[in-house]
């Protein structure tokens, strides 16, 4: 029977067009989900936008539209991310979708019936940008470390509220059981420390008249749930919950990517919610670091995004795919600048493989050799290890010494002193050896392996322009 599998991406909201932040993660989802196909398992990747919330209500009013036109109006800049990275995500959704917001509705009245949701009047202090409450201990200098240009809010009313300090106890035996739960271990050690020192209860609703825009509650009209409580279930709605039983069933629990500001939210907050609700935990959480910009975080607030379609544009898909991959450390915070990205893209795109895929294509062309087609393929398991770690640099680093290694090889062998035979035989060698490291760098650079299997795999070998233009 074939093997299922589960992995998403956060969901982004919508208040703003996609950067390089996202990207990066969408990516590295991709590149789990494409590994494992790979490797012949079914593959669900999800996706989708967060709709909801006092952060998207305000930006539909700052532009006079109701917060349903606005959302509609903005989902497709992040459906365009689909053709601009070249994403194999297989399932989409949107929090204002009709089945989603059942899904939260039911995960709502299961918290309920297990006595976890309960109504009291309270203050707070709350960072409308992450949509969150505050203690003064989170604060710097009274405001969020991660929204420093966002003023904190006092919030006091009545509202429900999680028991999430229930919780501390099932979630401290769930990670002690789970020793790779959290990757990478400092993040699970962060989570761990947290949980350990005690949790609060979180509120799960605001009022309707103060912030109409949400999830309905059930039984109560004047209450609408917390944009938290309402994207956190996108994980199991993108799956079809509570109807697809049987898919539920098959590809739950599955692998969640997120950003490190995203950890208490999924790994603890997430999961003491599936527990009320009497459902699996989440099979793994990777947490990848933050992309700076001049050493400061790249994010919508602070207003020092890098687009990625306009990187594609100018240097193509599958170079953006690659610095993302193999120069930005998957779990340390790294810097963006042109000037990095260049380097990488003429030194190990244009310099590196695109030189050796055109320099043995023009010889086997002048040979007039016939493509090879292979249907077996050597499995690199220092390779798989890093990528079941989400080392992605040191996956990358695994293909790039091969290549380099066969740059080496036709140096040394001088296949242009030799006789035709002499030659013929070393290019089918040469050419061999790439594609098999073709076949594994699909699941990186879909497009540029496309363009490499379609070289050295027709009737001819031919090659017209090569892969990567030098700067």
């Amino acid at each position: 029977m074939q093997k299922k599998f589960y992995i998403t991406t956060t969901a982004p909201y919508v208040n703003s067009d996609p950067h390089i932040g996202f990207a990066l993660e969408i990516i590295q989802a991709d590149t789990i989900a494409r590994y494992h196909r790979l490797l012949g398992e079914e593959v669900i990747f999800g996706f989708g936008t967060d709709e909801h919330g006092l952060k998207i209500y305000r930006k539909a009013l700052e532009e006079k539209l109701t917060p349903q036109k606005y959302c509609d109006q903005s989902v497709g800049t992040w459906n365009d991310l689909k053709q601009a990275l070249n994403l194999s995500y297989t399932h989409f959704i949107r929090t204002t979708d009709k089945h989603h917001l059942e899904a939260a509705q039911e995960l709502w009245r299961r918290c309920l019936k297990k006595g976890d949701i309960y109504k009291k009047t309270y203050k707070s202090k709350y960072c409308v940008g992450c949509e969150l409450e505050k203690t003064d201990s989170e604060l710097e200098n009274g405001r969020c470390p991660i929204h420093p240009n966002i003023e904190i809010e006092l919030i006091e009313e009545e509202n429900y509220f999680f028991k999430f300090s229930k919780y501390q106890k099932p979630l401290v035996e769930f990670y002690e059981k789970n020793p790779d739960f959290v990757v990478p271990r400092s993040k699970f050690q962060e989570i761990k420390t947290f949980v350990k020192s005690g949790l609060q209860d979180f509120s799960l609703s605001r009022l309707k008249n103060k912030m109409p825009w949400g999830v309905p509650i059930p039984d109560d009209p004047e209450q609408v749930m917390y944009v938290w409580f309402d994207a956190l279930t996108f994980y199991i709605s993108n799956l079809g919950w509570p109807k697809e039983e049987k898919k539920f069933k098959d590809f739950w629990p599955g692998i969640q990517v997120a950003g490190k500001d995203n950890l208490r939210q999924q790994t603890a907050i997430w999961q003491a919610m599936l527990m009320s609700g009497d459902l699996p935990n989440s099979k793994q959480i990777f947490i990848h670091g933050f992309m700076t910009k001049d050493g400061k975080k790249i994010s919508k607030s602070l207003g020092n995004t890098v687009d990625p379609a306009e990187l594609v544009r100018q240097y193509g898909t599958d170079s953006v795919r690659y610095f993302l991959l193999a120069k930005i450390h998957p779990f340390n915070d790294s810097d963006f600048t042109i000037q990095l990205f260049e380097e990488a893209y003429n030194a190990d795109l244009a310099n590196g493989l695109g030189n050796l895929v055109s320099r043995v294509a023009k010889m086997a062309e002048k040979e007039e050799l016939m493509g090879i087609e292979m249907t077996e393929f050597s499995e690199p398991n220092e390779l798989f290890n890093y990528l079941n770690n989400y080392e992605f640099n040191l996956a990358l680093e695994v293909l790039w010494q091969e290549f380099r290694q066969l740059d080496q090889v036709i140096a040394k062998d001088k296949p242009w002193e030799k006789t035709s035979h002499e030659k013929k035989d070393l290019l089918v060698g040469y050419i061999t050896n790439i594609l098999n490291l073709n076949h594994w760098l699909k699941i990186f650079l879909p497009e540029t392996a496309e363009k490499i299997e379609k070289i050295f795999s027709g009737s001819k070998i031919k090659i017209d322009q090569g892969l990567f233009p030098r700067l």
